[in-house]
């Protein structure tokens, strides 16, 4: 049984709307998605080389989209841990399809997960506070 089967069966992960899978990773659909063909990249065992396994199907995926014309770009987020946004704790790659005009500015990305540093060009980013170890 994989870790993914086992979190499953503890409810330890929701997904059951099962797009594809291969040997590493199953793909889901997300049951919120930000965009249109949102999906969700799990990897079959919780390790970090799985983890980046599912990380690479998905920037494969976004590509194909790309290529295929059913989006113009896209991003490739990991939430870990509560203080990231993770909600449901076993992890899971997201890929979120991108397309002019699905938000007012895109600029900056995956940095809107702190809204006031997302747009770095508007003069009002601020350098944080240094972390040390």
């Amino acid at each position: 049984m994989t870790d993914l089967e086992q979190a499953q069966e503890q409810k330890l992960a929701p997904w059951d709307d099962l797009v594809w899978e291969d040997f590493h990773v199953s793909v889901f659909r997300d049951r919120y998605p930000v965009t249109a063909g949102h999906l969700l990249f799990v990897p079959k065992y919780n390790n970090s080389h799985m983890i980046r396994e599912a990380f690479f199907s998905a920037q494969i995926e976004g590509d194909k989209l790309v290529d295929s014309g059913a989006c113009e770009g896209y991003n490739i987020g990991l939430n870990m841990g509560e203080s990231a946004g993770q909600t449901v704790m076993y992890p899971h790659v997201h890929l979120i399809p991108r397309r002019r005009g699905d938000c007012v500015d895109p600029t900056g990305g995956v940095r809107g997960v702190i809204p006031a540093q997302q747009n770095y060009r508007t003069g009002q980013y601020q350098q944080p506070d240094a972390v040390t170890s």
